[in-house]
């Protein structure tokens, strides 16, 4: 089992914790993890996007003028697409992006990108994150004891103060153990939790 260090808000260390190799040491697949965030990328996209063909656009009913003798081009609606205000050759039209994997597959993702973060000693685990109030340089205080710019703060329970506290950090994002997807662990570079916080997402993910 990997053992990482226990910090305390402060930045000190004061103990360790042993993780589930079963959580926190399997073997890594990029492609998995690769399918995965393209699966999460594609099933937020809108894909709203829309444009008018020639059918779709009002008016040119009729032939603009008539199709010999007139030493012009033939042509047969003024809302052909080589005409100004005329429709789209193969205009877009509102589609939906998403696609399935494999729901062993995506946990087993996850699985990968936890393990690579502990890999590459980027897991910071903490003893406890309490705050007394809402206050966002109180919590920018113990980020800059920890030495982290960049953080997934994953929470084993829902805490309004250190949500409301981070909100209006840029770099910083929380979450609860069971909303952890893939994307953000490798977006957000570094994982912060606490004792609770690896004792929960063993329990469900392990």
């Amino acid at each position: 089992m990997a053992k990482v260090a226990v910090y305390n808000m402060e930045g000190s260390e004061v103990g360790s914790i042993e993780l589930n190799d079963a959580v926190f040491g399997v073997e890594i697949k990029e492609h998995l993890v690769h399918a995965a965030v393209v699966q999460q990328l594609a099933n937020n996209r809108q894909g709203t996007q829309k444009a008018k063909t020639r059918s779709e656009r009002r008016g040119g009913g009729r032939k603009p003028w008539r199709q010999k003798g007139t030493g012009r081009a033939r042509q047969g609606s003024i809302r052909a697409p080589q005409w100004k205000g005329g429709g789209v050759v193969f205009a877009p039209t509102p589609r939906d992006y998403s696609f399935k994997i494999n729901k062993k597959e995506k946990k087993a993702a996850l699985k990968m990108a936890l393990t690579s973060r502990v890999q590459d000693e980027k897991f910071i685990v903490l003893d406890e994150l309490k705050l007394d109030e809402i206050k966002t340089k109180a919590f920018i205080k113990v980020l800059k004891a920890l030495g982290v710019d960049k953080a997934l703060v994953v929470m084993p329970e829902k805490d309004t103060v250190i949500i409301k506290s981070a909100a209006n950090i840029p770099d910083v994002k929380t979450a609860l153990v069971n909303t952890i997807n893939v994307y953000d662990i490798l977006k957000y570079d570094t994982i912060i939790t606490t004792k609770d916080g690896v004792a929960k997402i063993e329990e469900v993910y392990a």
